[in-house]
């Protein structure tokens, strides 16, 4: 379910398609054109993107959309061309009436970021593209053998929609997060199917695949930072490295990782925020009047569970019993007026806290 100081509103782009955009967070706002595989409504409580949007609001009003075709977002679209999804950015930005703002975007949307920035130079302040392609895949002069492969994955996740087999089930999810969890993975899975449908994801991706945005990165203007996972899948690392170079004075961070999307628990994730942070200029962490409300063992005990912490690992940490754990646990709930961990670690998050380093590289 949406977070509850989210607010879920819509816009219409230009072809009258309805597009469901979400604000959330306090601070500059950033605007966030992430992974298609994403709900407005669900987000929140997935494992693979609770830390995404948690950290992306901690010091920012967090700007973010469904992807046409997808979530909330009207399903029925029949066209999901570069020029299509800039005006769906357009519609967002302009029902906000935002006049500058910080754009972050991922793979396909990180291409579109790029486009944008170009189109709008004066409304995007800084620029962040993460996993950000030169070309899609079917714009790269692919040979035979590589037109067939591109088919052989879009029938793969279409018979693996509806096919019960494991294999089938989550080849989509394991080509973009190898390394993540179990529990990461179904979750995810789960989600790709309430996001949207298989005919939509299948014209999603030969869309994406069909961009071509070297001629608009030279034109770039705005401070740029690059980042790509090194052994990145689905779009390669080479790919992050032709962006930063076309991008005048782009900065470029390498991850050492394999996740296509990165999990908190990897230290690819820490070097990420670290250097999303180092860009952007300073800005303090909104500080929720809620921690005036905590003593000091309760805001010791609430950073521990911000990190990950579970009940045993506090109470070895603190030097204190488990059942002491507890109650300060149940108390800061109570303060909190939340009603179980989850909810706890996003409100902990959007305030600051859990970003201590506490547990170390993971």
């Amino acid at each position: 379910m949406p977070h509850s100081g989210e607010q879920i509103r819509f816009c219409v782009s230009r072809d009258g398609t309805r597009i469901a955009y979400a604000t959330s967070g306090d601070g500059p706002p950033l605007v966030w054109l992430g992974q298609f595989v994403r709900h407005l409504e669900y987000d929140w409580d997935s494992p693979i993107w609770r830390p995404w949007l948690s950290f992306l609001a901690r010091r920012h009003t967090l700007v973010r959309y469904d992807v046409r075709g997808c979530g909330l977002s009207d399903r029925a679209c029949s066209e999901f061309s570069l020029e299509r999804h800039l005006e769906d950015i357009e519609a967002v930005v302009d029902a906000l009436k935002l006049d500058r703002f910080i754009l972050f975007g991922m793979a396909g949307g990180a291409a579109e970021a790029a486009a944008y920035a170009v189109r709008q130079p004066q409304r995007v302040s800084r620029l962040i593209l993460y996993g950000c392609p030169t070309r899609g895949r079917l714009a790269r002069d692919p040979t035979p053998k590589e037109l067939e492969e591109a088919e052989t994955r879009l029938k793969a996740i279409e018979f693996g929609w509806s096919n019960v087999l494991p294999a089938y089930d989550y080849f989509y999810t394991s080509l973009l997060i190898p390394d993540a969890p179990v529990e990461s993975s179904r979750s995810f899975t789960e989600l790709l199917r309430r996001a949207t449908s298989s005919g939509a994801m299948a014209a999603l991706l030969r869309g994406y695949w069909k961009v071509d945005i070297r001629g608009l990165l030279p034109r770039v203007a705005c401070p740029t930072l690059v980042m790509h996972a090194r052994e990145d899948s689905t779009i390669p690392f080479e790919e992050g490295r032709r962006v930063s170079a076309l991008i005048p004075a782009a900065r470029f961070a390498p991850l050492a990782s394999r996740n296509h999307i990165l999990s908190e628990r990897e230290s690819a994730w820490r070097k990420f925020m670290e250097e999303f942070d180092a860009f952007l200029p300073e800005t303090q962490p909104s500080r929720a009047l809620f921690l005036d409300k905590l003593s000091a063992r309760e805001s010791e005990v609430l950073e521990a569970v911000a990190e990950g912490f579970d009940n045993g690992e506090i109470a070895l940490t603190l030097n204190i019993s488990e059942k002491t754990v507890r109650n300060h646990v149940s108390a800061i709930f109570s303060k909190l007026g939340v009603s179980g961990r989850p909810q706890a670690i996003v409100r902990a998050r959007e305030a600051g806290l859990g970003y201590s380093g506490l547990r170390g590289p993971r």
